[in-house]
């Protein structure tokens, strides 16, 4: 599943262009950057007032905005910050324990806490139980999801707001996704206020980061990245592929945790605090003590020049997720048991489980999580998976009831996740499978062909 790039709403686009809370003094030193940066892709000389290290004052903001494509890191920097108290209850509501560490995020327990169990299936925890040895092959690719230690740190508050609420792939080798969560704007703005209350946002040094280092000549960032390894573990889609000595095998699924964890270098520039990004790529173990990216050894102008092609070089755009069409009905049989083996018990079942089997936990799709209620959906055999769902009111559902197209929900749901990755979300309809990548057109074939047969055992 590739990144999917993200269109800016209109009304987000006209809400940038009044003066910003904080604009007064940093705002146009941003706007002047951004043009310089869009002007020159290999030698960037800064514009003024920011070449003077003078900051424009707060009068000429709205003009600027209006005249300007934002940088990056200028998207979102309006966002009003949120409630810590009430974003450390989020983040417990919302069960982000059962992914992440870090941050004072309460410790869950094992049968609940996602990436944990699976390493402990991994490592032969539960091998007494047959159907765990069989569930290795099926969680060797969810063993590692990034730490949320020293968020502020590193990342750009606005660009978390807005990826809490609208997430997309961020790490090419990491199977899941932060899947999509019911948040609102406030609640993703409490969140955010909390993850990053250890080191607060100091847009006025973020702005002067970025004018200086918009001066720098980063025609040789692409051959220092090479030289440094960094392809070894790291994509940057939109610029010629990156090399490495151990760089990852195309279309192989990675089981090394610092490849796992490896961000398409592309969004830098979206979520990296620009004041924070040179002291990142010289010593990211004082930034964040877990983080799997090693020191690698560089001079002042290689980090400089680095950090500069990370946020200036032109990058291609990348082809956003087109949705298959989807496939004519089998005309063969297709029992239970072939649906269950080819796509239920491989991805399904890892939110809608069984909660005789992991001490009560069903899973968010089955007994909750996530924020999202108990819905009661199981579908670890036949008489559960025909036991249907809970709406709002805890009344029984079938999961193969019409919707106002006319496709079951179920099979809406699996082509709800292709919109979701599209960056189109289906109003009112959770894309299945949760935070994972969408199923395949045969996959979805053979489910719809089993509900268009009548369901046979």
């Amino acid at each position: 599943m590739r990144p999917v790039p993200t269109a800016e709403p209109a009304a987000q686009l006209q809400q940038r262009k009044r003066t910003l809370p904080w604009a007064g003094r940093w705002l146009a030193v941003l706007c002047a950057v951004a043009l310089v940066a869009a002007c020159n892709e290999t030698k960037v000389q800064p514009a003024d007032p920011a070449a003077s290290g003078e900051l424009a004052p707060a009068q000429s903001a709205s003009a600027s905005l209006a005249a300007a494509v934002p940088a990056p890191w200028l998207i979102g920097a309006d966002e009003p910050r949120g409630n810590a108290q009430a974003g450390a209850k989020l983040v417990a509501d919302f069960e982000c324990g059962r992914c992440h560490t870090g941050r004072e995020i309460k410790p869950i327990r094992l049968e609940s806490h996602c990436i944990s169990c699976h390493q402990k299936v991994m490592r032969g925890g539960f091998d007494h139980k047959p159907e765990h040895v069989r569930w290795k092959e099926n969680v060797v690719h969810l063993t590692a999801t990034p730490s949320l230690r020293a968020v502020g740190r590193r990342w750009r508050y606005g660009w978390l707001v807005n990826f809490l609420r609208k997430p997309h792939d961020l790490r090419p080798a990491l199977v899941q996704t932060m899947p999509q969560l019911a948040l609102t704007q406030q609640q993703a703005r409490d969140i955010a206020t909390f993850l990053t209350g250890d080191f607060p946002p100091d847009p006025t040094a973020d702005a002067h980061a970025a004018a200086n280092l918009a001066k720098i000549d980063h025609g040789a960032g692409h051959t220092l990245l090479n030289d440094k390894g960094c392809g070894s573990c790291h994509e940057m889609s939109g610029v010629a592929p990156l090399k490495g000595l151990n760089a990852p095998e195309p279309g192989k699924h990675e089981t090394r945790p610092a490849v796992i964890l490896a961000p398409d270098l592309r969004f830098v520039r979206d979520r990296f605090r620009p004041g924070q990004l040179t002291n990142w790529l010289k010593q990211p173990h004082k930034l964040k003590r877990d983080t799997p990216m090693p020191e690698t050894p560089m001079s002042a102008s290689e980090l400089d020049t680095i950090a500069a092609y990370l946020l200036y070089a032109r990058l291609e755009p990348v082809k956003p997720h087109v949705a298959p069409k989807p496939l004519p009905l089998l005309s063969r049989r297709v029992g239970y048991a072939e649906v269950a083996e080819q796509v239920l018990n491989v991805t399904c079942r890892h939110c809608h489980g069984n909660p005789d089997d992991a001490v009560g936990d069903g899973g968010p799709g089955n007994t909750g999580g996530f924020g999202y209620r108990a819905r009661g959906v199981n579908l670890t055999s036949y008489k559960y998976v025909a036991a249907g769902y809970l709406d709002a009111e805890g009344a029984r559902h079938s999961l193969f009831e019409k919707m106002p197209d006319g496709q079951p929900r179920l099979i809406a749901a699996l082509w709800a996740r292709h919109a979701e990755v599209s960056g189109s979300p289906v109003d009112g309809l959770r894309g299945m499978p949760l935070g994972l990548p969408p199923l395949k057109a045969k996959e979805i074939q053979l489910i719809a062909s089993w509900v268009a047969q009548g369901r046979p055992r």
